[in-house]
């Protein structure tokens, strides 16, 4: 089977335009609420500026997203736990591993959901579990991966706060206590594997919007449509 047609991004909307303006509207709403400015997710997307130093993030404590069960095959796990941390760009680094990382061989697609469920926001608000699923593989793609043996894994390298998100917040420091919701763009490799000897890899970037209020872990609140410099 070719890599291109089986890698998730290649089948992720299924040429559903109401699902791709839904994220994109979701992905506006979020930052307009940190931000205050229309329409900073296009901008984000065409911007090219560097990135530069980050600001602190709040201080933590325990937040848990909408209860869903835990997927295990002996003593391994569809999907690794969320790291406890009140770090944006540690949480979304490792959110993004976990989002390119999957094994077709050993868990359904309902079991790699629930574990990728566990690293949501419980505030309906600001979560978009749509922006994640359409990350993974339907059902029949699914199947037909399992077929196939088809597994990946992934490498993250550098995780940043876009600069015009930067540029924003700092020209509205208190523009992010209404939601506390970061943009962190997030960069690495994918290496996917399949039966006999098929294998291959690809650099990759992803910018997700990462929830982080004061006396609370992080958790994720959406993958936005499109990675942000």
């Amino acid at each position: 089977m070719p890599k291109k047609r089986l890698r998730i991004p290649e089948e992720r909307t299924h040429g559903e335009p109401a699902s791709v303006l839904r994220r994109s509207l979701i992905g506006g709403i979020i930052l307009a609420v940190l931000l205050a400015v229309a329409g900073l997710v296009a901008y984000l997307n065409r911007t090219d500026s560097p990135a530069s130093a980050k600001p602190s993030p709040p201080s933590t404590s325990a937040q848990e997203p909408s209860p869903s069960p835990e997927a295990t095959d002996g003593n391994r796990v569809a999907v690794a736990d969320p790291p406890k941390t009140s770090d944006p760009i540690v949480f979304a680094k490792a959110a993004t591993k976990a989002l390119w990382t999957y094994d077709t061989r050993s868990f359904t697609q309902a079991e790699h959901l629930a574990g990728l469920k566990r690293w949501m926001s419980g505030e309906k608000k600001y979560a978009d579990w749509k922006s994640v699923t359409d990350q993974v593989p339907s059902p029949v793609l699914w199947a037909r991966m399992h077929d196939n043996r088809q597994h990946a894994s992934a490498t993250v390298g550098e995780g940043h706060f876009p600069q015009a998100f930067k540029t924003v917040l700092a020209q509205e420091p208190g523009a992010i206590t209404e939601a506390y919701v970061y943009a962190v763009t997030v960069t690495g490799n994918q290496t996917l594997a399949w039966k006999g000897p098929g294998a291959g890899a690809e650099a990759r970037s992803m910018t997700l919007a990462v929830q982080c209020r004061p006396h609370q872990n992080c958790a994720l609140a959406a993958v936005l449509p499109n990675a942000a410099p």
